[in-house]
């Protein structure tokens, strides 16, 4: 319990400790999400779309706290914003429609054609 309390306090949350999930916000949820990863010291983390309904501030509070991660948890993040994507990770690997088309670290992601034209918006013309 202390470990989470101290946890709260390290990432500025200590202030919600007390209140129900339905009287604070959703972008603090999903911030005491991470928190709550964190709580049981993991090895890996698991991430689903971390940023997915957060608005512009939210969403550099979030990347923020995933960014200053200890570097020995793997994360495993699924995210669709690509910017947030390319922020964070180390490699990347791109589906579509359930395929595989690219892999790699993120200047490769970033040229890869297959990508651009498809997430990136952006052609090779």
């Amino acid at each position: 319990m202390q470990h989470a309390k101290t946890l709260l306090d390290e990432w500025d949350l200590g202030g919600i400790a007390d209140k129900d999930a339905r009287d604070i916000s959703y972008g603090q949820q999903r911030q005491i999400d991470l928190v709550l990863a964190l709580a049981s010291r993991p090895k890996v983390i698991l991430l689903d779309e971390p940023t997915a309904g957060l608005s512009a501030a939210e969403v550099v509070r979030v990347v923020g706290m995933i960014r200053t991660l200890p570097r020995n948890i793997t994360i495993l993040m699924i995210e669709h914003d690509m910017d947030v994507a390319f922020e964070l990770a180390d490699r990347v690997s791109v589906l579509h429609q359930g395929r595989l088309i690219a892999e790699g670290d993120i200047e490769a992601i970033r040229n890869h054609p297959q990508v651009r034209d498809i997430y990136l918006g952006v052609d090779d013309e």
